[in-house]
């Protein structure tokens, strides 16, 4: 499809704001680049109202939103009544990869790996009792970034639970083990997905956190189809990624996070992203060019398998 005029959606209301500041001026540059005439908005509580004037003569909308709000099904259904394409997973995918516990279900059922989390209450955190066998991971069922997330290890302190009253619901999880690895995935119209290429995050912090993640300071190191890693353990990587993709219904891009135990053999899926970051130090960008597809290329790709929810 030829699209001349691009609705750039940057910022929205998550904790993740930042992180969607970043991914949309790197989209805008690449798009204005490649000769698409791109406009902006920053969706806030009033979207309803504002998203119909900015969508006037627009062809493609390109969601850069992050987490709650931009990428959890909400601005995608108002998106649909709009009936405008637009980047990125569709309501359903886009809902049930936020809610971690029900996609982790389906990804059991598809026969993929999984860690096993329960609910935890805050209340039932501040007993200082263990939910679970240490080590365990806190995190919040509802979130994307590794935003909130709290690792329990044998031996440490009281856990530090402030900020955590912010979020609607917890989830503990048993704590994997071993390396931190993902997998970027894109699906075009039509076609199956296709997994890129597997990358190995190696971070100075306790885990790869939000911090890790998105600071230049962080030190983390990515490995992109590390040699050290088994064949087949990566291509089960690569299989399982694309399939977790096709379970939630995912379109575009994806990308999925696992770790890998070497000691035990043990993989497990973390959860599946349905807005990768694109900033400077994301993941998908740099998979994809390890395939031969630059930033621009990749956008503008985005942009060319934009659809709406049928």
């Amino acid at each position: 499809m030829s699209a001349a005029r691009i609705l750039l959606l940057r910022g929205g209301l998550s904790a993740e704001r930042e992180v969607s500041l970043t991914s949309a001026a790197e989209v805008e540059r690449a798009l204005v680049g490649a000769g698409y005439e791109v406009t902006s908005l920053d969706p806030g509580w009033d979207v309803a109202e504002t998203l119909p004037w900015a969508l006037e003569g627009v062809d493609v909308v390109f969601n850069a939103l992050h987490g709650k709000w931009g990428e959890d099904g909400n601005i995608q259904a108002l998106l649909n009544f709009a009936r405008v394409p637009y980047t990125h997973s569709g309501v359903m995918a886009s809902s049930l990869a936020m809610d971690k516990p029900r996609a982790k279900l389906l990804f059991a059922a598809a026969g993929i790996p999984i860690v096993h989390d329960r609910p935890v209450t805050l209340a039932e955190l501040r007993t200082g009792s263990d939910p679970l066998l240490r080590p365990y991971v806190i995190k919040p069922s509802h979130e994307g970034s590794s935003v909130g997330v709290k690792i329990v290890m044998p031996g440490s302190g009281p856990t530090d639970l402030s900020g955590m009253e912010t979020y609607d619901s917890l989830i503990v999880e048993d704590y994997v083990p071993g390396r931190e690895l993902t997998v970027s995935v894109l699906q075009a119209r039509g076609q199956a997905p296709r997994a890129l290429a597997v990358t190995e995050l190696e971070t100075d912090a306790a885990f790869y956190d939000y911090e890790a993640k998105y600071s230049a300071e962080a030190q983390t190191r990515h490995i992109v189809n590390p040699d050290s890693l088994p064949g087949d353990v990566q291509e089960a990587l690569l299989r399982w990624s694309e399939a977790a993709h096709e379970t939630l219904g995912c379109r575009g891009a994806t990308r999925a996070d696992f770790r890998y135990d070497p000691d035990s053999g043990r993989i497990a899926i973390l959860e599946v992203n349905t807005q990768p970051g694109l900033t400077p130090l994301s993941l998908l960008p740099e998979q994809a060019l390890a395939t031969g597809m630059d930033f621009t290329t990749l956008v503008t790709w985005m942009v060319e398998n934009a659809a709406c929810d049928a």
